[in-house]
Order: structure tokens, then C-alpha cells, then sequence
């Protein structure tokens, strides 16, 4: 797992071909506004999340969030011990976020 700030988490992200963007906050949270292209699977429901994580190709790397970067560095933490080896974590999460994704 790496901690990244907003510029570098949206730099590495435009540098993968196989990546893919993780929301792990509620669906309340996601109705407020969300990243495109985001997959979101609540942390906060562990089977959800669980059944979520096992239909994810290990492969890609994972760009993950939340609000404030400490639930998605839990999330990133759960998958790299089930064997995902590039995840990467929003330092400040979404509500630093600026609207600024191009990948």
C-alpha cells in the first residue's frame, strides 16, 4: 500500500493501463458525490465488502478513497493480505478531493 497525496494518486493513476478506482465509503456518503468510475463497496458492511473484494482481479492496481483517507488505508491494508500487491491510498480523501481526474 502507498499513501498518496491528491496529485500523486491521480498521476499514478493516468500511469496504469489495469486500474481501477475503489470508493469504500456508505451509499449516503457516495450520494453526495463520487469519483467517476468508482466502484464502491462499504467498508462499513464487512460482508459487502468481503464479497466485493473477492470478485476484484488481483492484477490491476487499486486506487482507493474514502472521506478523510483512514477507512480506504484499512481497505487497502485488508487487500494486501489477501494477496493485492498495488493498492494505492487517498491521503485526505474525498473531501480534499477537487474534482480533478484524468486517466
Amino acid at each position: 500500500m502507498k499513501n498518496l497525496s491528491q496529485k500523486e494518486w491521480v498521476v499514478a493513476l493516468s500511469q496504469q493501463q489495469k486500474a481501477k478506482i475503489l470508493d469504500v465509503r456508505t451509499s449516503p456518503e457516495v450520494e453526495e458525490g463520487k469519483i467517476p468510475e468508482a466502484i464502491n463497496l462499504d467498508i462499513l458492511n464487512p460482508q459487502e465488502f468481503m464479497d466485493g473484494i473477492e470478485q476484484l482481479d488481483k492484477s490491476f492496481h487499486y486506487f482507493v478513497y474514502c472521506r478523510a483517507g483512514s477507512r480506504s488505508a484499512q481497505a487497502c491494508a485488508v487487500m494486501q493480505q489477501l494477496g493485492f500487491e498495488h493498492t494505492y491510498n487517498l491521503e485526505g480523501g474525498f473531501s480534499e478531493w477537487n474534482g480533478e481526474v484524468e486517466y
